[in-house]
């Protein structure tokens, strides 16, 4: 019955007709869920998965499925630089594949001017190359928010 008002319209207690929104309906189907029952990454997550759901925890902004490419830079977004190392976004697939910012990631990453967050497996550069760098590290799976 509500539901038939509200895609009808219906007339309110003091006669004044409210306007229905319309006969149409639209239901999502969820997926599995990123994380697993202990907040680890699912194995079967894709990078294109993690990063749009990090770019909207970090940002509270939607990342069109357009700009997820073969780039670790997620994008900007007031002034900040988001960027994810993960599944072996850089082509190393070894066990860590590019997930741990080391120097030779850092440089191998797509440059941007201002604040850098980036996402990773783990950090080897020291506090004072990162706040040199301006640079903030987020570690997978533990600093990712989990709604």
């Amino acid at each position: 019955m509500r539901i038939r008002k509200a895609s009808e319209g219906y007339r309110e207690i003091s006669t004044e007709k409210v306007e229905g929104l319309g006969g149409g309906f639209r239901y999502c189907e969820l997926g599995d869920s990123l994380f697993d029952e202990s907040g680890k990454i699912r194995p079967s997550v894709t990078f294109p998965e993690l990063a749009r759901h990090i770019y909207f925890s970090e940002t509270g902004e939607t990342l069109p499925k357009e700009r997820v490419g073969k780039s670790p830079f997620l994008g900007e977004c007031r002034g900040v630089g988001i960027y994810l190392l993960y599944n072996g976004i850089l082509g190393d697939k070894t066990a860590n594949g590019g997930n741990i910012l080391t120097r030779q990631v850092l440089g191998s990453l797509p440059p941007f001017k201002g604040q850098r967050i980036i996402y990773c497996a783990g950090n080897l550069l020291g506090k004072d190359r990162l706040e040199s760098e301006n640079l903030v590290v987020r570690q997978t799976p533990y600093e990712i928010k989990v709604s």
